[in-house]
């Protein structure tokens, strides 16, 4: 079994300017392996090379021409011109046991608003395939039910205790918007999340939650797998 991946950051930056004046400037720093020799290499190479195409065309696209109009706005009010930026980075959080976990978090600046978003990756460095949420818990166990219900109870202590303030609704909200592609895992838990605005104000940016391996049947993928074929090869006299 593969133990771990070597990577290094891809850095690519844009500016797009009106009139020659700079309105607009995105920066990405995205994963890429050092070798290429493998499969699992060469399909994350491809996913994130992926990715950074298209967030740049996502800036070119969307933001821009709202950064343009803001640039119009500003000139014929000889108002001061935006500098509106987009900045796409990522942290690794498991990088070892087969696994390698990440998440990336985009902040946009444009047109007087700041917006944050994240988004996890797990990937099976063995297959080169994505690990799902349900990976890190027993078939047939209610793990959904589970998560909501962890944080909720997370969410009352935190507003008790005055640490964070939620939306109206927001135990509504907290099911409406539950996705199982918001995760991550570290070497020693696993972590769940919302977007900003999903379940709290903005300013409370991305609702995270966690919960240690070995509590409520939780455990890491990569090593649970392992000490599975080591006790069915126990048991069957193989060694």
């Amino acid at each position: 079994m593969r133990d771990q991946i070597k990577l290094e950051p891809f850095v690519a930056q844009r500016e797009w300017t009106v009139d020659g004046i700079p309105v607009l400037t995105a920066e990405l720093s995205l994963p890429r392996p050092v070798e290429e020799g493998e499969r699992t290499d060469r399909r994350l190479a491809r996913y994130y090379q992926l990715y950074a195409r298209a967030y740049l065309r996502y800036c070119e696209r969307w933001l821009f021409p709202q950064s343009a109009e803001a640039c119009r706005l500003a000139m014929e009010n000889s108002a001061p011109i935006p500098q509106d930026s987009a900045r796409l980075t990522y942290c690794i959080t498991c990088n070892g046991g087969g696994v390698l976990s990440l998440y990336t978090e985009s902040v946009e600046r444009c047109g007087g608003r700041m917006e944050r978003r994240r988004h996890g990756d797990t990937w099976d460095l063995l297959t080169g395939a994505p690990i799902p949420l349900s990976a890190c818990f027993s078939k047939k166990y209610p793990w959904r039910k589970v998560l909501l219900r962890e944080a909720e109870t997370e969410m009352e202590r935190r507003e008790r205790a005055g640490a964070s303030r939620y939306r109206e609704g927001w135990r509504r909200l907290l099911r409406r918007s539950f996705n199982p592609d918001h995760f991550y895992l570290s070497e020693t838990e696993l972590f769940w999340f919302w977007q900003t605005l999903a379940v709290a104000p903005s300013g409370e940016g991305v609702s995270v939650f966690s919960v240690p391996y070995g509590e409520n049947d939780c455990f890491f993928p990569g090593f649970h797998d392992i000490i599975l074929e080591t006790k069915e090869e126990t048991a069957r006299g193989k060694i």
